[in-house]
Parts: C-alpha cells; sequence; structure tokens
C-alpha cells in the first residue's frame, strides 16, 4: 500500500488546495471554511513552497485561517523543511486562530513515504501555543524532542520508518490536552529502529491523562506491541484501539485476548494483519460480540516463502 491520496480534510474542515502561480484568477472560499494546502512542486518547481506561502498569506485572510496543510516542497527527497518550517514560525502572529497543522502532505507520485525528509517540527509547537492538531509524514530526519504544550488534542506521526529517539521524545513530552495519538512505527529498512521499551511512557499514561485514541500502526514488530498494550494502564481509559497496518500474527492477537479485557473499546482496528481465521473468530467471539466495533480485514497483507521456509510478512506502508 502507498499513499495514493492527499488529506481530504483537517480539523473537520474540507482541504483546499491554494492555487499556483499560473492558475487564473477565482473565488477562494471564505479564509474560516477550509483546510488550506500551500504545496509546491517536488521536482522542477517553478515556485518554491516559502514563496507559495508568502503569496497565500498576501492573498487571503491569514487571521481567520483555523487549519493549515503544507503540501510538497521543492526536492522533499533530499531537502528537509527547514525553511518551511522557519516561515511558519515567522508568520506566527499573522495566524491567531490557527488550530491546526498537517506537515507533509505527499503522495506517492510526489516522494514516497520514507523518502520525504522532516526535520524538529516541534517549533511549530512553541510558536502556536493554541494549536490543537498537529501531523507529520515522513520520518527521515524527523527530530521531536520533548516539549510541553497545553492545548495539543491530535498527533498523527506517519512514516514508513520512526526513529526511536522521536518516540522517546514523543514519550517524555508533557501533553496534558492529548485526546488522540497516532505513531507509524515503520520497519527498520527505513529507520525505523525503536523497540518496545521505548514505549513504555506512552503506555503507562502517566503524561497523557485525557488520551482515548492510541494507534501504535504500521509496525514490523506489532505481534511484540500488542503483548505489551495487552498490560498496558492506559488502555483502561481509551476508547480507540488501533494496531492496524502492520505484522500482527496469531502471537500478537493470542496476547490481546489473554490480557485485560478489550470490551470497554469502542473501536479495535487490527486491519492488514496476519492472524488465522479460528484466531479472527476468538477475536469475534469475545470482543465483537460485547458491542465492540472490530475491523478485522486483512486488505493486502501477504507472505512470501523462501525455499526453505522462511517466511516474509510486511508492514502495509513502507517505501
Amino acid at each position: 500500500m502507498t499513499i495514493g491520496d492527499h488529506l481530504h480534510d483537517l480539523y473537520r474542515l474540507p482541504a483546499h488546495t491554494f492555487p499556483g502561480p499560473a492558475a487564473k484568477s477565482a473565488v477562494l472560499p471564505e479564509a474560516d471554511a477550509v483546510a488550506w494546502r500551500v504545496t509546491s512542486d517536488v521536482y522542477d518547481a517553478d515556485e518554491d513552497w516559502t514563496a507559495a506561502f508568502a503569496r497565500f498569506c498576501d492573498t487571503v485572510d491569514t487571521t481567520r485561517v483555523r487549519a493549515l496543510i503544507v503540501g510538497a516542497w521543492q526536492e522533499a527527497y533530499d531537502t528537509d523543511p527547514g525553511s518551511v518550517v522557519e516561515a511558519l514560525v515567522a508568520a506566527r502572529d499573522r495566524f491567531p486562530a490557527l488550530r491546526a497543522l498537517f506537515i507533509g502532505d505527499m503522495v506517492s507520485e510526489e516522494c514516497e513515504i520514507s523518502w520525504i525528509n522532516q526535520s524538529d517540527v516541534t517549533p511549530l509547537l512553541g510558536a502556536y501555543p493554541a494549536l490543537e492538531e498537529l501531523g507529520v509524514r515522513g520520518g527521515s530526519g524527523l527530530r521531536f524532542p520533548a516539549v510541553r504544550h497545553a492545548a495539543l488534542r491530535w498527533l498523527v506521526i506517519e512514516a514508513g520508518g520512526l526513529p526511536a529517539e522521536v518516540v522517546r521524545g514523543v514519550g517524555a513530552s508533557d501533553l496534558p490536552a492529548l485526546e488522540l495519538l497516532e505513531l507509524w512505527l515503520g520497519t527498520p529498512d527505513y529507520g525505523g529502529d525503536s523497540e518496545v521499551s521505548d514505549l513504555e511512557p506512552l503506555l503507562s499514561g502517566a503524561r497523557l491523562p485525557r488520551l482515548r485514541h492510541l494507534g501504535l500502526r504500521n509496525s514490523e514488530m506489532q505481534d511484540a506491541v500488542a503483548t505489551a498494550v495487552a498490560a498496558a494502564p492506559v488502555v483502561a481509559r481509551l476508547e480507540v484501539l488501533d494496531l492496524s497496518l502492520g505484522i500482527l500474527t496469531d502471537d500478537g492477537a493470542a496476547a490481546l485476548l489473554a490480557g485485560q479485557p478489550l470490551t470497554h473499546l469502542k473501536h479495535l482496528d487490527l486491519r492488514h494483519n496476519y492472524v488465522s481465521e479460528p484466531v479472527q473468530e476468538r477475536i469475534r467471539q469475545t470482543i465483537e460480540t460485547a458491542g465492540v466495533k472490530v475491523d478485522l480485514d486483512r486488505d493486502d497483507a501477504e507472505e512470501d516463502e523462501e525455499d526453505d521456509g522462511t517466511v516474509w510478512r510486511y508492514v502495509a506502508v513502507g517505501e
């Protein structure tokens, strides 16, 4: 599976792409009615992202903008968005109503997720203390040192491989308002070098008193993650547990079934799994019959077997 669609919405607002410099003049939506997507081109850009952003700031009433999506920047496969972050930080006084930011909304045709270069995104949290939602796509070069942010309710980091330093930074952050956390842990082949022990601060829930939705997705170590989750204190307060897109097998599923009850959940997402039908049926009988919405769709989960019997399994989103 690859990223084939741009974001359709952000902050419950429909996404709208700010027209490029060659576009004919058109009537634009109200500044606060959409999530504005400001983008350049990865290859042979006629206008770099910072120039597009400057033009956006001169055209749209930024004092009313509530959600902003950063699309492609030039040579994203080789260039980090440091200048993008700097431009957003410098413009903070022009965006008093901004509540949501997404950095790196690129589809695979623009730049594969594991080719997207990132940088330290935490200056954005310092610049926008009222920000409620932050999303990031791409793990290469991503940094997230521990921060405190009193307003952030939604944090999503999508990657083919998430550096352990980032996982530890999120875990050490003080985010008392956070309700939704989603990390795509990925595979070591693309920089995902975290271990289950790195998740312990998140699974304890000590710094996340309001967390209701936890996604630990797209992980090569999904069985070990499931085993840790089965005994994690944070689970008792969750409404949604998302362990989808990874390499979940019967071992991880059995650990979930043998652990603490999950029947208080509203939704258990296990899509793209390698769980056998008998164990899937046990999950349905134990959890789904209690009224929990359970997703067990295997999607495109495939296995390759070598002549020597070695079985290869894959996360949903790698390269």
